[in-house]
């Protein structure tokens, strides 16, 4: 299932989302999309099963545990998490996932696919929310020169 422009569009709308996968660890990919995600005037919810607070900011520990009015998740675990945590946020009513690129696989893909939500997958979410900086916005002006921008 390949992303389009108006996926991505519909995702970004909604400026309050979980994100799974979030890391205490500054130098890991789950904390710094947590860190941009807010400096880009998101609303974020960190869902981390191992802690309770990230930088001061109360964690939650399961999709589960989101409040009601959270309907986007962005999805940065491992691969062998990502199924459960599709899974998850369907059974919490969670419409509108976007699945990093590198963290889906095709059993999380079809289970997504199999149901009427907007799903977002094999693109890194920093390309697309401005603004776009360093290496995002390097990769994203390539990929533009050669009509590879979801459309």
């Amino acid at each position: 299932m390949k992303a389009t422009k108006a996926s991505i569009d519909a995702f970004l709308a909604s400026r309050k989302l979980a994100i799974a996968g979030v890391s205490r660890d500054p130098k890991k990919f789950g904390y710094q999309v947590f860190k941009q995600m807010q400096e880009k005037g998101f609303e974020v919810y960190p869902v981390n099963p191992e802690t309770d607070m990230i930088d001061g900011n109360p964690c939650f520990r399961s999709i589960g545990s989101l409040p009601l009015n959270v309907h986007s998740l962005l999805i940065v675990t491992g691969k062998k998490q990502t199924r459960g945590i599709v899974a998850e946020a369907i059974a919490k009513g969670i419409d509108n996932i976007w699945i990093q690129q590198m963290s889906d696989t095709p059993e999380a893909i079809e289970l997504a696919g199999s149901r009427p939500l907007n799903l977002v997958t094999g693109e890194c979410i920093l390309m697309h929310t401005n603004p776009v900086t360093g290496f995002h916005k390097f990769h994203r002006n390539i990929r533009r020169f050669f009509g590879r921008m979801p459309k």
